[in-house]
C-alpha cells in the first residue's frame, strides 16, 4: 500500500471513497508480494498494481462493486498453469487479494497512519480479512511500537494481534496471521492482514567517487534512504550526489560509530565501502563488521582485497567477521562502467537479502522472483 498511500490519502482528505485492492497472500510464482496495492478512484482512474497487469481488470471491476455495496471481498486469482490465461494470472501463480472501500468513515485513522509514515515512525495497519462472524470483516486496528488505536472486536483479540503485529513490524515484514475466532493462538476462524510501514532501509555509501554517485542513484531507485559519507569536503557535496538523501563530511568510521550508537543502524542497513584506501576503509570496516547489518561490501582489486584482509586481521577482526564481508564487492556481471558496477552491487545486496543465488533464471527450475 505504500506506493498508493498518497493517492488514497488525497482522496480520503477530499471526502471521497476509493476501492483498494491489496495482495494479502501469494502462492507459487506470484508476480507481486503481499502489501502490493491498487486503488480505484471515483472518477475511474487507477494507481498501483497487484499483479503487474495480469488481473488488474478483474480487480478494477470488483473494486467498483465493493465501493457500491460497501462490503469487502477476499478474492483468489489463478488456479493452475492450464487455466491461468483464462483467469488472468499468466504466470500460473496464485494470489489472494482483499478488496475494500476506504473513506473517512471506514478508516478514520488513515490520517494518523500517513503522518507516521511521513515522519519515519513505524506503524502497521491490521485488517480482519476473514472471520466466521462476517460483521468483523473489515475491522481495522493501527499498531505502533508503543500504542494501539482501534479494535478488532475484543480485548483478547486485540492483545494477541497487536503483539504479533509488533513482531512483524519490528522485522519489516507484511503478511497474514491466523487465529481462532476470538484471537486464540490455536484454532481457525479468523485471518488478519498486517501491513507494515517501517522506515525505508538505509544504504550507507562511503567514498565520494563516481561509483558512489551511481550507487546512490541505484539505491534511491530501490527504495533505500541513501547517505554518502567522505572525510574530504571538496568531494562530498550535494551537487555531486543529487540522488543521495544525505551527504556527510566526516571520517567514515567516526560517522558509522555515531550512527550505530544513536540506534540508526539495523539489520536492513546496507554498507558499501568504495574508498579502497586503507586509511579510510580499514578503520571503517573494523566498525561495520561488528554491527548487525544486512550487508557490508568493499570495493577493490584482488591485490587490494588481500592487503585489506591482512590489515583487518592485524586489527583483531575474526574470521567469522571477515566472512561477512563481500570483497571484492558485487556479483560477476562483467560490469565496466560506474552504472554497471552499481547494478552488480545492488544485485548482490538483493540476492543476500532474499536468499538468491545470483544465477541465471534460465539455468534454474522452481519458483521465480520469490
Amino acid at each position: 500500500m505504500r506506493d498508493v498511500l498518497d493517492d488514497v490519502f488525497r482522496r480520503w482528505s477530499a471526502g471521497e471513497t476509493v476501492g483498494l485492492g491489496t495482495v494479502v497472500a501469494t502462492f507459487s510464482s506470484a508476480p507481486r508480494a503481499p502489501g502490493a496495492a491498487m486503488v480505484v478512484a471515483p472518477d475511474g482512474t487507477v494507481a498501483g498494481s497487484v499483479s503487474g497487469g495480469c488481473v488488474e481488470g478483474a480487480v478494477y471491476e470488483l473494486a467498483q462493486e465493493v465501493v457500491a455495496e460497501r462490503k469487502p471481498v477476499l478474492q483468489r486469482y489463478g488456479v493452475t498453469d492450464d487455466d491461468a490465461f483464462a483467469v488472468g494470472l499468466t504466470c500460473g501463480g496464485i494470489i489472494d487479494i482483499y478488496v475494500e472501500h476506504v473513506d473517512r468513515e471506514s478508516m478514520p485513522e488513515l490520517g494518523d497512519v500517513v503522518a507516521s509514515v511521513r515522519s519515519g515512525e513505524p506503524v502497521a495497519v491490521v485488517t480482519v480479512i476473514e472471520h466466521e462472524h462476517t460483521g468483523l470483516v473489515g475491522e481495522h486496528m493501527i499498531v505502533w511500537p508503543d500504542r494501539v488505536e482501534g479494535s478488532l472486536g475484543s480485548s483478547r483479540m486485540d492483545d494477541a494481534v497487536a503483539d504479533d503485529a509488533r513482531g512483524l513490524l519490528a522485522s519489516g515484514r507484511t503478511g497474514t496471521l491466523h487465529y481462532g475466532p476470538d484471537g486464540q493462538r490455536r484454532g481457525e476462524g479468523m485471518a488478519v492482514f498486517v501491513n507494515s510501514f517501517e522506515p525505508p532501509p538505509r544504504l550507507l555509501v562511503f567514498g565520494a567517487i563516481d561509483f558512489a554517485a551511481a550507487m546512490a542513484r541505484m539505491g534511491a531507485y530501490l527504495g533505500y534512504q541513501v547517505t554518502v559519507c567522505d572525510a574530504r569536503p571538496v568531494f562530498a557535496t550535494s551537487s555531486r550526489f543529487p540522488d543521495a538523501h544525505e551527504v556527510v563530511v566526516d571520517w567514515p568510521h567516526r560517522y558509522l560509530t555515531a550512527e550505530a550508537e544513536a540506534g540508526r543502524i539495523d539489520q536492513r542497513t546496507a554498507i558499501a565501502v568504495l574508498t579502497h584506501d586503507p586509511k579510510f576503509d580499514v578503520p571503517l570496516l573494523e566498525v561495520a563488521l561488528r554491527l548487525d547489518v544486512g550487508y557490508v561490501g568493499a570495493m577493490g582489486s584482488r591485490k587490494t582485497h588481500d592487503d585489506r584482509f591482512s590489515r583487518l586481521r592485524e586489527a583483531g577482526i575474526t574470521e567469522p567477521e571477515l566472512e561477512r564481508l563481500s570483497s571484492p564487492i558485487g556479483l560477476d556481471l562483467g560490469a565496466r562502467t560506474p552504472e554497471e558496477t552499481a547494478v552488480s552491487i545492488a544485485a548482490e545486496i538483493i540476492a543476500l537479502r532474499w536468499g538468491g543465488g545470483g544465477k541465471r533464471l534460465a539455468e534454474l527450475s522452481g519458483r521465480i522472483h520469490g
